[in-house]
């Protein structure tokens, strides 16, 4: 059966990178679950080589996905460091006050708009799953339960809640149908608005060999060259854009109606383009060639664990990330090399990682077993997570980063 791309629809015959069968990322278990089947499914990746649009089959709805789901970004202190700095920049730069309205689509548990709220700015979430828009709710950030699309947007219209500023972090890769979204975004936002989206960049997923960042719930995967021409076909342009350091480097651009005349292009977007296509994002063959960089750091990341078990260490895990799941799973580690894996977040704890089956608990586990290692697979968060557990170098204990290279950190 062919596949055709998600965006221009052209057949996909070229497949860049297989991640061999894996669970859903974010689908951890209880212990009653431990003893059920569990699905899986091919974690392949595809290229499409006309408009290189770097993207997976959709094996499992959005709905079954993310109307209940584990990931809630406010355990995070790098990310709502970052969430206040953007709003206090975009604040400024485009002169949003009480008479504003900003709406942002898969809003979480309300860490980024609770800023907004705080400088009496009226906004809207957006998010698809009840258990997170119930905890944003809490923060006095008001959020509809919905998937946003073509038609969400019009509903929005219908009500006169089109947008002087409309975000999405971290949700266009998690869109199946990227028509319908990119459209409903264009239908949600004022004549003059602004958009800001901020998604991982390609870029850096292949020249840090970002594997475990690909997982089921991330459909697509951008450069800005496709992310442009998805932009351009729904009558949208890119203003700006910048590179910014979450999530191991993303871009976040600025985008236009096309008939906005009162934002100029600047000259940065050219040069981005430009750059890319100095690194042969624009060719088929730079693609090609990924399978052979994983398949070296899947080598180095076993090794050390066979080595660190034959030597007799204890090796702890820290964040119970969805790349953790990825790169566990394609790599072949379980309980066998990982007593557990800790994380901050409740919502984690008592659980087990998909496919690995890895225990999950509260952080204080690694005080109380004083592993020789702690294995960090959240490691866009290394910094944070190494200074939080900084007592760790008390008895001896290094950590493990596994991306862009494995690298022990005494």
């Amino acid at each position: 059966m062919s596949i055709s791309c998600r965006f221009c629809k052209h057949e996909l015959k070229d497949l860049m990178l297989s991640l061999g069968m894996s669970p859903l990322a974010n689908s951890y278990l209880k212990k009653a679950d431990l003893n059920k089947m569990e699905p899986t499914f091919p974690l392949d990746v595809y290229i499409c080589n006309r408009c290189f649009l770097v993207q997976l089959s959709e094996y499992e709805s959005p709905e079954n996905i993310f109307s209940d789901y584990a990931y809630f970004s406010s355990y995070s202190d790098i990310l709502l460091n970052h969430a206040r700095e953007y709003a206090q920049m975009i604040i400024k730069r485009i002169r949003l006050d009480r008479h504003s309205l900003v709406v942002e689509v898969a809003s979480n548990d309300g860490y980024l708009l609770k800023n907004f709220v705080a400088q009496g700015i009226p906004v809207l979430g957006i998010e698809p799953a009840e258990n997170i828009a119930t905890a944003a709710r809490s923060k006095g950030v008001p959020t509809d339960v919905k998937f946003f699309g073509k038609a969400t947007a019009q509903t929005m219209a219908q009500k006169g809640q089109l947008a002087d500023l409309l975000i999405g972090n971290n949700v266009l890769a998690h869109v199946p149908d990227l028509n319908d979204f990119v459209e409903g975004m264009k239908l949600a936002l004022k004549p003059q608005g602004v958009i800001t989206m901020e998604f991982p960049h390609l870029l850096c997923l292949m020249e840090n060999v970002q594997f475990d960042t690909i997982y089921h719930e991330h459909f697509s995967y951008f450069s800005f060259l496709t992310v442009d021409q998805v932009f351009t076909a729904h009558g949208l342009e890119i203003f700006d854009c910048e590179a910014i350091p979450t999530h191991g480097g993303s871009l976040r651009i600025y985008a236009k109606h096309k008939n906005d005349n009162s934002k100029s292009v600047l000259a940065r977007v050219h040069s981005l383009g430009d750059r890319e296509r100095d690194k042969g994002l624009d060719r088929l063959d730079t693609y090609l060639h990924f399978q052979d960089k994983v398949n070296a750091n899947k080598l180095a990341i076993i090794q050390f664990f066979v080595d660190s078990k034959r030597a007799g260490k204890k090796i702890a895990g820290y964040g119970a990330a969805a790349k953790a799941v990825t790169l566990l799973n394609f790599c072949g580690i379980g309980k066998d090399f990982i007593d557990f894996i800790a994380d901050r977040s409740p919502h984690k704890q008592d659980c087990y990682l998909p496919g690995s089956h890895i225990p999950i608990v509260h952080p204080d586990r690694i005080k109380s077993t004083k592993p020789d290692y702690i294995f960090i697979p959240a490691w866009n968060l290394q910094e944070e997570i190494i200074q939080q557990l900084s007592f760790a170098r008390d008895w001896g204990g290094k950590f493990v980063v596994p991306i862009p290279q494995l690298e022990v950190i005494g």
